[in-house]
């Protein structure tokens, strides 16, 4: 078929490289517009971007998605397949091309609609999470579903991680759902309505550890939100970001000490309301990242407390 592929960031452009390596025919593709960056605000090109323009396909980057109907119509597209594009696509666009628009999510849908699956799904714990392809309908991630493939959560991944082999994953699923629905052997189905979740995206206020909740919660707020925003405390009146933790062995007992002390620093260890948790990797504000072992080199941790406790 012929398509027109719609994403921005880097993890998209695992699956544009799988449809170049495929039989079917990406003409062009559809990205969000440059964003200045940098102290001077000189335009930062979307990773897609650079990478179609290296390999000779057309780009297309309208402020909004229903300017390029026209364009996609005249290209003669079959298809559009959307990964991770950012941008809302209205109904001129879901309908432009004859099979519409097949969406890769990182999620097994109906679980975790919405914005930040990767990084809820962490956060909640979950043992599994996946990859779901999807005709895009109006809703939010509503539209009926074609393939999904299971993926395992590892026990100490981060949403980054997780995502970058989640793009992998979704690449090759798109691929299949493509051939089968240019051999007429897929069609989509409704979406059930039991088990339906939302996955807001994170904030930064979101993410400050509550270091009452049980060790296994902060460390999934902390896995979860790594590396955006990043969860975060406070140290001596001071923002701290923790960006890598670690269930320490002690998750059922806390040994009777008040959320957020420090109970050992080799390795550094933190009371939570039930257990403790390992800090492995933490940034103090205005500093860069560093090992849990040289922060405790800098700072007297006797008795100390992370949290807005204060380290009394």
């Amino acid at each position: 078929m012929k398509v027109v592929f719609l994403g921005t960031p880097a993890l998209a452009i695992p699956a544009l490289d799988r449809l170049l390596a495929s039989e079917h025919d990406v003409v062009a593709v559809l990205t969000r517009p440059d964003r200045p960056a940098g102290r001077h605000r000189a335009p930062n090109p979307p990773p897609v971007k650079s990478h179609a323009l290296e390999r000779g396909i057309p780009v297309w980057q309208p402020d909004k998605a229903r300017e390029a109907v026209d364009d996609i119509e005249v290209a003669g597209a079959d298809v559009l397949a959307v990964v991770a594009y950012g941008g809302w696509l209205p109904p001129p666009v879901l309908d432009v091309a004859p099979h519409g628009c097949v969406n890769v999510h990182p999620s097994l849908l109906p679980r975790w609609r919405g914005a930040a699956p990767i990084e809820r799904a962490i956060m909640a714990g979950d043992p599994v999470t996946g990859v779901t392809t999807m005709q895009i309908d109006e809703g939010l991630d509503t539209g009926p579903l074609y393939l999904n493939e299971v993926v395992e959560i590892a026990a100490e991944e981060t949403a980054g991680e997780l995502a970058l082999r989640l793009a992998e994953v979704g690449a090759g699923l798109l691929v299949r759902t493509l051939d089968g629905v240019a051999a007429g052997e897929l069609a989509p189905s409704p979406q059930s309505e039991v088990g339906v979740t939302y996955a807001e995206k994170l904030t930064p206020d979101e993410c400050e550890v509550d270091w009452a909740v049980p060790a296994l919660t902060v460390d999934g707020l902390v896995r979860g939100a790594n590396p955006r925003p990043g969860a975060w405390t406070v140290f001596a009146g001071r923002r701290v970001k923790l960006w890598r933790t670690r269930l320490s062995g002690c998750e059922g007992d806390s040994g009777g000490h008040l959320p957020g002390t420090v109970i050992g620093t080799s390795p550094l260890q933190v009371a939570c309301g039930s257990g403790c948790v390992e800090i492995v990797e933490l940034q103090p504000e205005g500093r860069r990242a560093m090992l849990a072992a040289d922060f405790c080199l800098g700072h007297d941790l006797r008795g100390a407390r992370f949290g807005r406790h204060g380290d009394t």
